[in-house]
This record gives C-alpha cells, structure tokens and sequence, in this order.
C-alpha cells in the first residue's frame, strides 16, 4: 500500500483512519483526500506532507482524476450516513451513496485499486429486515451488494469493513447530523437536560473510533475479500448512556421514523482472523467527559 486515495478523509472517521494508517505503514508514500465538505471539516486536516486534500465529490471522480492514476488502495468513507435525517434528504442519499459509490467503483476497477469500504451496521437489526427502514439504510445495503457483483464481474479487490455507533475525537456534537454520543457530550458540557428519543430502551453497540480505524488498518491488507464487523461487542440501552453522564439528567422525546430497536449482530470470525479486539471503553470515554466538565466549573 503506497498510494492511497482517501473519501470523506476530513470526516469524523476519515480524518482518525489517516493518523492510523500513517502510523501502521510507512510504506505509504501518499495520502489523497476527496472530500465535499458536506461534514468534514477543515480543522480535520492532517497537516503531513504525504496528505493532500482535494475539494470534490465522488459523483465527479471522473473528472477530478484520470484513468491513469496510481491509486493502490481506496477507502471509500465520503458518504451520507445519517438514518433519521435521510428521509428528507433522500435525493442527495442516492446521488452521494449509489451515483457517487459506482462512480468509485468504476475508477478502482480502471486503477486495479482495492476497495476498503465502510457499511453500516442499520441492516443488522430485526433479523437483518432494518436495511429498508430508510433511505440510509437501503442504499448502503445495496451498495454491499454491487461491491460483491464488482468482484463477480471484474474482480475488484475489497474488504467490507462494518462500522457500528462511533464515538471519540473529532465526532459531530451538535446540529442534523450529530451523533447520540455527540448529541448527549454537548448536551452535558452545557448544563442542559439530555434529550433521549422514545422509549429510551433501545439499544446500540458503541465502538470508539481509535478501535474502528485500528481495525479497518488491519482489514485494509489481509486480502480476503470479506466483511469484517468491528464493533465493541457491548449493547447498550440509551437511557443508561445518558445515565453515565449524569444519572437521571435526560427526558424522553417523541421516537423517530426510522429508529432501530437493537443493534443486533451476525455471527462474524473478524476478532479472531484480524487478531484485533477493541480497546477502549464508552465509561471511560464518558468519564473522561465528565473530568472535563468538572475542570471548567
């Protein structure tokens, strides 16, 4: 892996995942990010001389780059991925997720670059029936389906790497596109009661994302062709998250179209052919919270 091209690289997960693989392989002799800025941000930025960052979105890689390019690796993180939000912006979902993805795969399969790509864990839930509760969760199941056909086809090299609920550094604490861990850390910093969507009870398996990108390190050269669950192996009811940043602060609000009840998982050898287990701890993430705020008082 010497050349790699890096979507939504100045994204919450994608700006983590260059940090990681600077450090796991100095073979790396570039990093290219393609990036839209839709939730990346420029702060994210990796300032290392290997790392350039190229504003763009993936409906377009044909025209940024040309078909002569030396990509060995693309880890195709630069798309839509939020499942309550994607019923109103469903016409931006499938230009980014199925327009945008093709538009990828048609360009690795011309570079003969492996496909490192981040699914969703939203199609695992009610027996694996979730994938049609949104827009989100459809799109990103189907574009499981056509890497696999890709293969089929033309032998496009992949690994499908599973990202569950992240949280740590970097991640998006406030607006749409918050996440729940995000959401409740702002909630909690700034004196306010936390707001936990009806029943409260469901259930999440929350991964920090120095394991997530660990993982996806390790995924991104084993050279299987498979799917790969990285996930903390926890689940956790959201009433009890809210609970760990201060016990009994939170009210419930009115349940969300498109709210999964479980994080359920399949069974999946990752753990044990990766060699990799996650490390860190949503307590001691939230404890860490809980110090800062009581440093600031």
């Amino acid at each position: 892996m010497k050349s790699v091209l890096i979507t939504g690289g100045a994204g919450f997960v994608g700006s983590n995942l260059i940090n990681q693989l600077l450090k796991d392989h100095l073979e790396i002799e570039k990093i290219v990010v393609l990036d839209n800025y839709f939730t990346g941000k420029k702060e994210n930025e990796i300032d290392n001389f290997k790392v350039k960052y190229i504003t763009g979105s993936t409906w377009d890689v044909e025209e940024i780059f040309s078909d002569k390019e030396d990509f060995d690796t693309v880890f195709h993180f630069g798309e839509y991925s939020r499942i309550v939000k994607s019923f109103d912006d469903v016409n931006y979902v499938m230009k980014t997720n199925l327009h945008g993805t093709t538009r990828i795969l048609e360009m690795c399969r011309l570079w003969g670059a492996k496909l490192i790509y981040s699914a969703s864990s939203s199609k695992f839930g009610n027996e694996g029936k979730d994938e049609n509760l949104s827009p989100y969760s459809w799109a990103k199941s189907k574009i499981v389906e056509l890497i696999k056909n890709y293969n089929s086809w033309y032998d496009l090299q992949y690994e499908i790497c599973y990202f569950f609920n992240v949280y740590g550094p970097g991640q998006i604490t406030s607006g749409d596109y918050a996440t729940v861990i995000g959401i409740f850390q702002n909630q909690y910093l700034n004196g306010e009661t936390m707001t936990v969507v009806s029943p409260g009870t469901q259930t999440r398996d929350f991964t920090h994302v120095r394991d997530v990108v660990r993982g996806v390190s390790k995924a991104a050269c084993i050279g299987m062709n498979k799917e790969w669950h990285l996930r903390s192996g926890k689940n956790v009811s959201i009433i009890d998250v809210a609970n760990l940043y201060n016990k009994g602060d939170w009210h419930l609000i009115p349940e969300r179209r498109g709210e999964r009840f479980t994080s359920e998982e399949f069974p999946s050898d990752t753990n044990e052919v990766l060699q990799w287990e996650p490390q860190e701890s949503l307590e001691e993430w939230i404890e860490s919270i809980r110090k800062t705020k009581n440093m600031l008082v």
